[in-house]
């Protein structure tokens, strides 16, 4: 694998501008300081509550995300050049959904194959010919991003179904605000505390004609067993919105209602956390109890803004994935800002014969998988888990891609040994509404914590940083 960029030292050695003011308040700091710093931050989250729960674990199901004390810094310049590619991406992304339940033209263009809409088991027919308010599918996107060197980004995946992790960029800072004001005091940093006020302004921006001027808003949950559930309940009291299950929304005629003390209230704009399988019994899986039975009529009366919307998954799968290029330069007639990854589809005989010839260099991905699970990275892999992989692959080769092992860059990261260079992602948040697009300086960095490691999930050992965009 090649040499990983060091984002505060560059390829040179010499610490880089945005991190200049970083390294001068490492060099001054007595050196226990980060230390107490961070159990100070362990505390911090314990006493807030902040945890997630990680499914098939008997024990220790509720965990706290490790964090760490060191920010993750980006110049203004560079962050522009993200801002303009997310949003070149995110509106391509759209476009992209409205045309595949529409006119289908960049199916007739042969730009995306047929099977891979059609046969793809989130694709829903539902969808088939209806609009949705205001033509916006994708009101949230989370967009992870990695970075090989000083001026290349690379998109990794797409997130426009339910895409979680604001809450730990909200909190991060929160926390770092508290415990490092002096740090704070040596730089511009741009705020990410009004998302909440943004992610509302965008979701009352895309509630139905139907609605009134003030549209009622809530945040639909599965409840506490899920593993983002502290999120859904931080993210509806910072929006000041009703935090609602299944069983407290009824579908009245053509329209949707919660329960409250004064009777039923109609609902206009519901924020779910709920996946489409879920959402109406009488329309997807029959056997949900989390869901709203006849929530899909109401939404195909028009009365009501799902964000995001149903069917929204046939973007964000990681073989449509490799087709994003193409999908950007087909409805904006653009060149794509952020790369894509390249990518190998095991679908192709051709690239399925390469991917088998090179699997000990190779991450190979389940097609649906996340989280960092049904994933092999080649260089780390012992000799039967490649066995195994190989063996899937020659079996259903749809449901896997492969990419090439990137060296993602690094950032200083305070670990048991001490400052070390440790492996990060970023997951930008893009909000879409009505009017405009709407994106925070910065996003959740993911900073893979064991030595070498290259895996970021929380699931899988991984931990955050606050990340900051200097405001200058």
């Amino acid at each position: 694998m090649a040499f990983a960029f060091d984002e505060m030292k560059g390829t040179n050695g010499h610490v880089r501008p945005a991190y200049a003011g970083l390294d001068q308040w490492l060099h001054d700091l007595p050196p226990d300081v980060l230390d107490r710093r961070r159990r100070e931050a362990e505390l911090l989250f314990r006493r807030i509550g902040i945890t997630f729960a990680v499914y098939g674990e008997a024990e220790s199901t509720e965990r706290l995300i490790p964090f760490d004390v060191l920010p993750r810094i980006l110049a203004l310049a560079e962050w522009n050049t993200l801002r303009a590619g997310l949003e070149q991406r995110v509106k391509a992304i759209n476009l992209y959904i409205k045309d595949i339940y529409g006119r289908r033209e960049v199916l007739r263009a042969g730009i995306v194959p047929e099977d891979l809409v059609f046969q793809n088991p989130v694709f829903r027919p539902e969808m088939n010919g209806m609009s949705v308010p205001h033509d916006v599918y994708v009101h949230i996107a989370g967009i992870d991003i990695v970075r090989v060197d000083a001026d290349t980004f690379y998109v990794l995946e797409d997130n426009v179904r339910t895409p979680s992790g604001v809450s730990y960029m909200l909190e991060n800072r929160e926390i770092m605000m508290r415990l490092f004001p002096e740090l704070f005091a040596r730089h511009r940093v741009a705020p990410v505390e009004n998302y909440p006020d943004e992610l509302l302004a965008t979701l009352k921006s895309v509630a139905p004609p139907s609605a009134s001027s003030d549209p009622t808003v809530v945040l639909l949950t599965p409840g506490i067993y899920n593993s983002a559930y502290y999120e859904h309940s931080f993210l509806a009291d910072k929006l000041g919105v009703e935090l609602v299950e299944g069983r407290d929304v009824v579908v009245r005629g053509q329209h949707a209602y919660m329960r409250t003390t004064e009777g039923l209230k109609r609902i206009d704009v519901i924020y779910r956390r709920v996946d489409d399988d879920f959402l109406d019994p009488l329309a997807f899986r029959p056997d949900s109890a989390l869901g709203i039975p006849g929530l899909m009529t109401v939404y195909q009366a028009g009365n009501l803004t799902l964000a995001n919307a149903v069917g929204t998954g046939i973007a964000d799968d990681k073989a449509v994935y490799s087709y994003m290029p193409e999908i950007v330069k087909f409805y904006l007639a653009q060149e794509p800002i952020l790369k894509n990854v390249p990518t190998w589809r095991c679908r192709e005989a051709e690239h399925l014969a390469y991917v088998l010839d090179n699997l000990e260099q190779l991450v190979v991905k389940e097609v649906h998988g996340s989280g960092g699970y049904g994933m092999m990275v080649g260089p780390k892999s012992d000799r039967a888990t490649i066995e195994a992989f190989r063996a899937k692959l020659k079996s259903r080769p749809e449901n896997f891609i492969a990419q090439p092992t990137l060296a993602l860059s690094t950032c200083p990261t305070f670990v048991e040994e001490g400052i070390a260079p440790r492996h990060v992602d970023l997951r930008p948040f893009v909000l879409t509404g009505r009017d405009r697009t709407r994106i925070v300086p910065g996003g959740l960095t993911r900073v893979a914590l064991k030595n070498g490691s290259l895996v970021v999930n929380s699931s899988q050992g991984g931990g955050t940083k606050d990340t900051w965009v200097l405001d200058a």
